[in-house]
């Protein structure tokens, strides 16, 4: 429990200050016309037993009415007279979700135990160095592509206990089956840059559209302040996801084969988010945390999965920030595979604190939030 415990103290400081450092005045950015929470997803997902809380949040549909979903540090435990008991936290999990009708859908969540019983991580990195965070997901040619980011401890000195090191492509040879059964198959991806002075890296979302996989990352320059982090794109051919030569990268209107050509987008964008067709707009939408920590869920659109994006506009306004002074949110990005009407975007994000033992006396946070929106023309 001690290692527990120290794990969430690091990667709560590390957000701290992550949260100080971007706490400057807003932008006048324009407020979306329609929004609300959907408290109706949130009672799917939680439990008083076993998983019992999770950040991260990525989706990918596998079917009219079945979703898997992938997530972050994951609490392992159960809720008892209104607090969470936690027996383990794990790197991440996997749920199936089944239905999309909130009112009658349900989810079942994976993870695997050690030989002595112990909860662990759903998936681990083979070369045995530090653990996953996952990251996007698509499924192409009847497999399962999820992108994982590898971090692991670190002793320099600005690095808080931890640091991304790489990023690998799980290949899922067989995702319709139950979770415990997949074939799995790590490759690591050749592309990106780690450094304390910021990452590049690819696999923030993933977007399967006219015969290529658009797969968005970020750029990262933290010499330029809080608005140093900016959106890439690479795409490849629907059938050729695992082989890095066919990749090519948005560089300045044209795709090209040299990683260090590829353009920032925009600035401000988190290190997670979402991008999907809006069939209400007939438009591209990224949603996502402005500046991957803030009260505020922003949206851009664009004509194309690649751009050019409009100017940035608020979605919504996490209340989560007036519960608690330490509370803060983060990991903003919307699941179209839930969407009943095509007005819809259901967008989820997570709540967490400063202070560890919220985490364990206020069970209202770190689990995904949900909200509907509606994004009228500009």
């Amino acid at each position: 429990m001690t290692q527990i415990l120290i794990f969430l103290k690091q990667k709560i400081e590390f957000m701290v200050l992550i949260f100080i450092f971007l706490s400057y005045p807003l932008s006048a950015f324009a407020k979306s016309q329609a929004v609300k929470p959907a408290p109706e997803y949130e009672k799917i997902f939680y439990k008083e037993k076993g998983w019992i809380g999770a950040d991260g949040a990525y989706s990918v549909s596998l079917g009219p009415d079945t979703a898997l979903w992938f997530f972050g540090d994951t609490c392992i435990g159960e809720i008892t007279s209104g607090k969470r008991k936690i027996d383990a936290v794990i790197n991440n999990s996997v749920g199936l979700l089944r239905g999309k009708n909130p009112k009658k859908a349900s989810v079942e969540f994976f993870w695997n135990k050690d030989s002595y019983g112990n909860s662990t991580s759903f998936i681990k990195p083979d070369d045995g160095i530090g653990w996953f965070w996952p990251f996007g997901a698509v499924i192409s040619e009847n497999k399962l592509y999820i992108f994982l980011m590898q971090v692991d401890k670190s002793q320099e000195k600005d690095s808080l206990g931890f640091k991304l090191i790489g990023t690998t492509l799980a290949e899922v040879d067989n995702p319709f089956d139950n979770p415990y059964e997949w074939i799995i198959n790590q490759r690591k991806i050749p592309f990106g840059k780690f450094s304390s002075q910021g990452n590049l890296f690819f696999g923030s979302s993933v977007l399967k559209e006219e015969g290529f996989v658009y797969i968005y990352g970020c750029s990262e320059d933290w010499s330029k302040g809080p608005d140093g982090r900016s959106m890439i794109i690479a795409r490849v051919p629907v059938d050729k996801i695992t082989d890095f030569n066919y990749w090519r990268f948005f560089a300045k209107d044209e795709w090209v084969a040299d990683l260090n050509m590829v353009s920032g987008l925009f600035n401000g964008i988190a290190t997670e988010y979402s991008v999907q067709y809006y069939r209400k707009l007939k438009e591209y939408v990224v949603v996502y945390t402005q500046d991957s920590m803030s009260m505020n869920v922003l949206a851009r659109t664009s004509l194309t999965p690649f751009g050019p994006w409009s100017k940035p506009r608020i979605i919504y306004e996490c209340p989560e920030y007036a519960w608690d002074k330490g509370y803060f949110c983060y990991a903003a990005k919307a699941h179209p595979e839930l969407s009943l009407k095509k007005e819809d975007l259901i967008i989820t994000y997570v709540c967490n604190s400063t202070d560890m033992d919220k985490l364990s006396s206020d069970v209202r946070i770190y689990w995904p939030r949900f909200i509907k929106a509606r994004i009228d023309p500009e």
